[in-house]
């Protein structure tokens, strides 16, 4: 579990964050989440397979992590069981943070991520800290 000086270290660095499982939705938590992050100044990529080429956030919708571009954080709405193969790529791909929401915990796909070198965040939701924070 990362510290808060982790935590806020983490999101005064990252600038682009790819929303895996953003949803067109507003009364989803995917939505509200990503919306308040562009607020706050980052560059948001929706990334949603059955959204894709649509436009949300000043972005085009992307069908799968690896159409998103470098991203410094990808944020997984998904479910525990799929957040391992998201984490994964975004290891491979070179993020600098796995972010996983609230309610999404993989012990092994964290111990993956940080045996790469990547941090980690799980079940917590950046909306959440920032505030908290201060940030």
């Amino acid at each position: 579990m990362p510290s808060e000086s982790e935590i806020r270290d983490i999101l005064t660095s990252v600038k682009t964050i790819a929303v895996v499982g953003w949803s067109p939705k507003p009364d989803r938590p995917s939505h509200g989440v990503a919306a308040f992050l562009k607020r706050r100044g980052y560059r948001v990529i929706p990334v949603n397979p059955g959204q894709a080429g649509q436009r949300a956030l000043g972005e085009t919708v992307v069908a799968t992590l690896a159409e998103a571009g470098p991203v410094d954080m990808v944020d997984i709405f998904r479910r525990s069981e799929e957040a391992g193969a998201v984490a994964d790529d975004a290891v491979r791909l070179g993020a600098k943070v796995v972010w996983m929401q609230l309610g999404v915990v993989d012990e092994s796909a964290a111990a993956r991520a940080r045996a790469a070198g990547v941090r980690v965040v799980m079940n917590r939701c950046p909306a959440i800290e920032i505030p908290r924070l201060g940030l």
